[in-house]
């Protein structure tokens, strides 16, 4: 896989670029990234990227000029890439999405500053629109690490451990069971005796519970959403029978 992150402040993430996963993942040439600053490409005398907007208000909106140039210049002679644009006005972002992308060979990421875009750069330009939350950065840069870092960590042999992705929260839909290590009497706070049985069945059963009560406590809304076995359906009723004798 192949990154370019089209930024006005490209220090803001190539720090994170050079550290932890990522860096390691780099190393075993799992993808390689370019850090590109948009102004570069603006044909303003003044190296100006924005401008006021038409219609009057407040704030400044980047001109499409400079970004379209960008992307021209990094998928010249490249397979067409995902151009993602970030924005709070995106689609949600969650796991799902990451696991799509993990699939592509090439992703452009487009991180706005000021009041917004020029509205032809969206219809024109970009693939996908995401947006990590309802709430407003400074920038996209913040916003683009934390997609990428997420995608990155998916690709083959990027991890240490071959499960750990699928087993992480949300992958399977559902929270993540909680987890316990040594020692397994901590000031008087014990782990849960059936992990320390050595039954794998019945371990895989207990996290599987775990998770779907931990889901069920926390976020609802994702088992409404989740396709679940009759075996889950008999779990989760113990749960919610459990709650509702409280």
């Amino acid at each position: 896989m192949h990154i370019d992150v089209l930024t006005l402040f490209p220090e803001m993430v190539s720090g994170v670029f050079n550290a932890s996963i990522l860096q390691k993942a780099q190393e075993k040439n799992k993808f390689s990234y370019n850090l590109i600053n948009f102004r570069d490409y603006t044909e303003n005398k003044h190296s100006k990227v924005d401008d006021y907007p038409y219609g009057g208000g407040a704030g400044m909106v980047l001109a499409p000029q400079p970004i379209f140039d960008a992307v021209s210049a990094v998928t010249k002679d490249k397979s067409k890439p995902r151009i993602i644009l970030m924005c709070p006005q995106g689609e949600p972002y969650n796991q799902k999405k990451a696991e799509e992308l993990a699939k592509e060979e090439h992703l452009v990421f487009i991180c706005g500053h000021y009041e917004g875009y020029d509205e032809r750069i969206r219809d024109h330009l970009v693939t996908d629109e995401i947006s990590i939350g309802d709430y407003v950065l400074t920038g996209g840069e913040l916003g683009a690490m934390v997609v990428i870092d997420s995608v990155v960590r998916l690709l083959p042999d990027v991890l240490g451990n071959k499960e750990s992705a699928p087993e992480d929260s949300f992958s399977t839909g559902l929270l993540e069971h909680p987890h316990y290590t040594r020692p397994a009497d901590f000031r008087g706070m014990k782990v849960p005796d059936i992990l320390l049985s050595g039954d794998h069945g019945k371990i895989a059963q207990w996290r599987r519970k775990e998770s779907l009560r931990r889901t069920y406590e926390r976020r609802r809304d994702l088992i409404e959403r989740e396709n679940l076995s009759e075996k889950d359906l008999i779990l989760l009723d113990e749960i919610q029978n459990k709650y509702d004798r409280r």
